[in-house]
C-alpha cells in the first residue's frame, strides 16, 4: 500500500479509535419512574435552606465556648463549635465512622494516632477513619471554631489509659465500662487522608481551576468532595436541577459564592463559611455566582448517589 493511502488509513483508524473511546466515556442515560413526594418535606430540627455563618456567630457572640446544630438528620450530625483558648479534648475515637472537620478560625492541633501532629487553621478539611484515636488541642490566644460532621446519635469511645469518662445526662443514663474489641481501626486509604488544607493545596496551587483530585474523603457510607470553578450568569428557572430518593445532601461554601435554585424556597445565594441543606426529594441545582472562583463541599451518603433529573434534561443539569 502507498504510504499517502497507509497514511490516510492510519489516520482513519485514529480517528474510529478516537470516537470510540469517546463514545465509551460518555455516560449512557437511562430513563425510569422515580418516587417525587407531591407534599415536599418539610425543614424541620435546625435545618434551614441557607445557615449564614454570621448569624450563627451573633447568636452565640460573647460565649467561649458552644456547639450550635445545622444538620441534624437520620444520618448525619453536622454542627458549628467553638473551643476556647488552651481547651483540649480526651483521646477519644468513633467505633464505626468516620469524623471529619471543615476548620474555619483559630488554630487546631490535631493528634491523630499513627500520624504526625499537625496544627490546622482556616480552610484545613480534617478527617479520622473510625476506631483511630485522636484528640483536639487548641493553640493560640484565640477560640478554635470548626464545623463538624460525625453520624447521628453515634457516642465516642474513649482510650483505656484515661480515667473513667462521666455518665452521660441522657434518656438511657448511660454510663462507660471498659471493653476489649477485637476489630481493628481503619486506615486512609486514598483519597482519604488526614488532611488537605484548602487555600494552599487547592487554591493557591491553580488560582483558575478545580483540583483534579477532588474526591476528599469516601467510604461506604459517606462522600464528600470539592466542586470548585468560575462564576457565570444564573442559569434560566426551567433548570430545575436534580433530587434524590430519600437522601438529603448539603454543602459547605469554602470560597466566593453558590447560587441555589431550591423547590418551595425560590432562588438563594450562600458565601463561604454558609452552609446549605436540601431535604430528600425536593428539586435543587448548584451553580456558582457569577464574578468569582467559588467552591462548595458536598456531603452525600455515599459515592455515586442516585441523581434524578428531568425527563427533558438527559440526566444533566
Amino acid at each position: 500500500m502507498p504510504f499517502s493511502k497507509l497514511l490516510a488509513f492510519g489516520c482513519a483508524v485514529a480517528v474510529a479509535a478516537a470516537l470510540t473511546v469517546s463514545a465509551m466515556a460518555q455516560p449512557v442515560v437511562r430513563m425510569g419512574w422515580a418516587p417525587k413526594p407531591t407534599i415536599l418535606p418539610p425543614y424541620d430540627g435546625p435545618h434551614q435552606p441557607v445557615t449564614n455563618y454570621d448569624k450563627v456567630m451573633a447568636a452565640h457572640k460573647g460565649e467561649m465556648r458552644w456547639s450550635h446544630d445545622v444538620v441534624k438528620t437520620t444520618r448525619f450530625h453536622g454542627e458549628w463549635v467553638q473551643m476556647a483558648s488552651g481547651d483540649s479534648t480526651p483521646m477519644m475515637f468513633y467505633g464505626d465512622d468516620r469524623t471529619f472537620w471543615v476548620v474555619w478560625d483559630g488554630q487546631v492541633r490535631f493528634t491523630i494516632d499513627g500520624e504526625t501532629p499537625f496544627v490546622a487553621s482556616k480552610g484545613f478539611l480534617v478527617q479520622v477513619p473510625f476506631r483511630v484515636p485522636f484528640k483536639l488541642d487548641v493553640v493560640g490566644n484565640r477560640p478554635a471554631r470548626f464545623f463538624r460532621v460525625t453520624h447521628t446519635n453515634r457516642l465516642p469511645l474513649y482510650t483505656a489509659d484515661q480515667p473513667k469518662p462521666a455518665a452521660l445526662d441522657d434518656k438511657n443514663r448511660t454510663e462507660y465500662i471498659k471493653v476489649t474489641y477485637p476489630s481493628p481501626p481503619d486506615t486512609y486509604k486514598l483519597p482519604n487522608r488526614p488532611y488537605r488544607d484548602f487555600f494552599k493545596d487547592v487554591v493557591a496551587a491553580d488560582p483558575t481551576h478545580g483540583p483534579k483530585d477532588h474526591s476528599v474523603a469516601q467510604d461506604d457510607d459517606l462522600y464528600i468532595n470539592i466542586i470548585r470553578g468560575q462564576g457565570f450568569p444564573t442559569p434560566p428557572a426551567t433548570n430545575k436541577g436534580h433530587f434524590h430518593v430519600g437522601s438529603d445532601e448539603f454543602w459547605f461554601i469554602l470560597e466566593g459564592k453558590v447560587e441555589y435554585l431550591i423547590e418551595g424556597i425560590g432562588l438563594v445565594t450562600s458565601e463561604a463559611g454558609d452552609v446549605v441543606f436540601v431535604p430528600p426529594g425536593r428539586w435543587h441545582r448548584a451553580a456558582w455566582a457569577d464574578g468569582q472562583m467559588d467552591t462548595r463541599l458536598s456531603f452525600n451518603n455515599r459515592p455515586g448517589m442516585l441523581h434524578s433529573f428531568a425527563e427533558d434534561a438527559n440526566g444533566r443539569q
